[in-house]
């Protein structure tokens, strides 16, 4: 079974960077291919906001295009997110997904495509 933890949120002014991290584990002799962050706000519902898979091949939403970067190192099973030119906005708590077994080369950003997910990390931006 695979283990999703989250690090890296805090509390930062807006035009502020932060990198969140996820480390998968419990996975032993694969790799995890298709991964995702996600965020939830208080109230709205939860919305994909990068994914990342085969190939290393990405998808991002509209809102961070340009401002936010997914990576991965799949040899240690490590999951980024490089946040830039933060908004308050992007205030959530963010979580880090994946779906066992998924080789798409560009994951879905539905979070109901996606089997493990990680407990989260508070991001907030102040204006």
């Amino acid at each position: 079974q695979v283990q999703l933890v989250e690090s890296g949120g805090g509390s930062v002014q807006a035009g502020s960077s932060l990198t969140l991290s996820c480390a998968a584990s419990g996975y032993t002799g694969s790799r995890v291919v298709c991964m995702g962050w996600f965020r939830q706000a208080p109230g709205k519902e939860r919305e994909g906001v990068a994914t990342i898979g085969k190939g290393d091949g990405t998808r991002y939403a509209d809102s961070v295009k340009g401002r936010f970067t997914i990576s991965k190192d799949s040899a240690e099973n490590m999951l980024y997110l490089q946040m830039n030119s933060l908004k308050p906005e992007d205030s959530g708590m963010y979580y880090c997904a994946t779906r066992v077994g998924c080789v798409a080369s560009h994951p879905s950003l539905g979070s109901t495509f996606y089997t493990t997910w990680g407990q989260g990390t508070q991001v907030t931006v102040s204006s």
